[in-house]
């Protein structure tokens, strides 16, 4: 079947006017993507602090149990619980009466053996002067100095018998011999204190400084110490939600005997307590100083780069124009950066932004923006 000429020369023209589907404008092959956008910073030697992050737990820095010495019936508790104290405060006030009404007979006893000591020295002078006269036998002169160094012996036994009834009087009326705070549990007026029970009538708690009770590997106590003896020592206290304790602490005392189950050592903290930030029983942590790094190259954590080894990387960027990767040796971490041992010269510039979509091979070229200013 064939078409009429002019029928044929309009499928042409229409075939000619009508764009093939799926066919699009070439690009010129001069065009190239635009550079890369990377935030950098200039990483420049400082000097930081190795350190050790351990958990411990507070407890006061001195603690008194507060025992009777007399028994009695608790007729004052000046000090509640949870007051803080001086030391020499009242806290518990004694019945005195039955230790008054003992002072006054052991006051009876030493009158008498005062009145024995006289009489014994009033007999052992007449007895001498009438041996003198050859009136009196020596025997007897012997018993008279015999009975005087009785009662004298007796006087002295009174004697300390009222010193220590005095005692009594005054061990009636209990006082902190620290300053501190009073810890519950504290004994109530009405209950009888009773020497020797094995509960206490009250603890007092120094809170104005606490120790901090580490438990650190044995393997790097070495370490612990020759920072501790080298140069600022100082150990920072880190308690609920990483809050760093307003003081910072000083290391005390390191056990010399390891356990041998845990292959730890316990070491000690003492550390001021404003506001007393920190209690009894708490669970901290304390970062231990362990050596100084005087000239550290410190990037961010996020501007390493893994490549398929699992090697670290990072993007250095060069004239400000070129980005590549470099193979590092990374050291320790320190607050969020990391530490460059092996790769990295003082002074270059590293992208810390957008530094994934640099990938591995020759350099690519980009442009710079300061990574504070993004």
């Amino acid at each position: 079947m064939t078409c009429p000429p002019a029928l044929t020369l309009l499928l042409v023209c229409a075939l000619i006017a009508t764009p093939v589907f799926g066919l699009t404008a070439a690009v010129p092959e001069d065009e190239s993507p635009p550079p890369l956008r990377l935030g950098v910073a200039t990483v420049m030697p400082e000097p930081v602090v190795l350190s050790d992050i351990v958990p411990g737990r507070v407890a006061a820095s001195r603690r008194v149990e507060i025992r009777p010495q007399v028994g009695g019936l608790i007729l004052d508790r000046p000090a509640p619980e949870g007051a803080r104290v001086d030391a020499g405060e009242v806290l518990f006030r004694l019945d005195p009466a039955p230790l008054r009404a003992d002072l006054a007979s052991a006051e009876a006893g030493l009158a008498r053996a005062l009145a024995a000591k006289d009489q014994a020295r009033r007999t052992l002078g007449r007895s001498e002067t009438l041996l003198a006269r050859k009136v009196a036998s020596a025997e007897k002169t012997e018993a008279a100095r015999n009975d005087l160094a009785l009662a004298e012996a007796s006087l002295a036994e009174a004697q300390a018998s009222v010193a220590r009834r005095r005692l009594d009087l005054q061990q009636a009326t209990l006082r902190a011999p620290i300053a501190g705070y009073v810890a519950a549990g504290a004994a109530e007026i009405g209950a009888l204190a009773v020497p020797g029970a094995e509960r206490a009538l009250a603890v007092i708690q120094d809170l104005d400084r606490v120790r901090i009770d580490l438990r650190l590997p044995a393997a790097r106590l070495a370490a612990i110490r020759a920072a501790a003896s080298a140069g600022p020592g100082d150990v920072e206290i880190l308690g609920d939600g990483e809050q760093p304790h307003p003081a910072r602490g000083r290391l005390d005392f390191a056990d010399t005997v390891i356990d041998p189950g845990t292959g730890t050592v316990t070491l000690r903290v003492t550390v001021a307590n404003p506001g007393l930030a920190l209690l009894p029983g708490q669970y901290v942590r304390a970062r231990l100083p362990r050596g100084q790094v005087p000239a550290a190259l410190l990037v961010p954590e996020e501007a390493v780069l893994r490549d398929s080894a699992g090697g670290a990387q990072i993007v250095v960027v060069s004239d400000g124009t070129l980005a590549e990767r470099r193979a590092v040796t990374l050291g320790e971490r320190i607050g969020g950066r990391v530490i460059v041992t092996a790769g990295l010269r003082p002074g270059e510039t590293v992208a810390v932004l957008g530094q994934d979509r640099v990938a591995e091979g020759p350099a690519v070229a980009v442009t710079t923006t300061s990574a504070e200013a993004q």
